[in-house]
């Protein structure tokens, strides 16, 4: 109801776990929101099955179930977003947007506890960004705090297509699937603010 809502979303279906996959097939929606439990199979199964799909759709994990053990299995398995179902409806709206576009969305509440929990000076993350060039390092930080490629240049002064570029390449180094697992790593480096 809250998406239905908004003029520039639509909402294609509603279904069960199990029916997912065919209902994507029939439908080709760009995004699907998962719930981490569902009656007939868990969402972290059927973001598996999503993510081997040819054009897969961008997925989020919309749930009441903010665990590190979800949040990290979901990022894992190539979730582009993990939002919590007490959002606000209008940023519920901005952050499907953002999984629509790639720039993927954490809610509120899981970005301040990772900041929170002491994972925000991972070690192993900092190891991981050895690999990246001081530009690259300077797209990782602004991907952590969400900015678009659009963003990104402006602040950076750099074309849409050069920015596109560096973010593809810091996704490659890191061996991250998505900007959202991008975005975690940074703020576990201790790169964002």
């Amino acid at each position: 109801m809250i998406l239905g809502t908004a003029p520039d979303i639509d909402v294609v279906a509603t279904c069960s776990g199990v029916e997912t996959l065919a209902v994507v097939r029939k439908h080709r929606p760009h995004v699907v929101l998962l719930d981490v439990r569902m009656p007939d199979i868990d969402g972290l199964t059927v973001l598996r099955r999503l993510r081997e799909l040819p054009d897969a759709p961008e997925v989020a994990m919309l749930t009441t179930f903010d665990t590190d053990e979800y949040l990290d299995q979901a990022l894992r398995l190539g979730a582009g977003g993990f939002l919590l179902k007490d959002t606000e409806p209008d940023t519920l709206a901005r952050s499907v947007r953002a999984v629509a576009t790639g720039a993927g969305c954490l809610s509120a509440p899981v970005l301040r506890r990772l900041r929170s929990s002491g994972r925000g000076r991972d070690q192993r993350a900092g190891a991981a960004l050895d690999s990246l060039s001081e530009r690259e390092r300077q797209v990782l930080a602004h991907l952590g705090q969400g900015l678009s490629n659009i963003e990104i240049g402006a602040r950076m002064h750099l074309g849409a297509a050069t920015v596109k570029d560096y973010v593809s390449a810091v996704l490659t180094k890191l061996g991250v699937a998505n900007r959202i697992q991008a975005a975690v790593l940074a703020e576990r480096a201790g790169l964002v603010e």
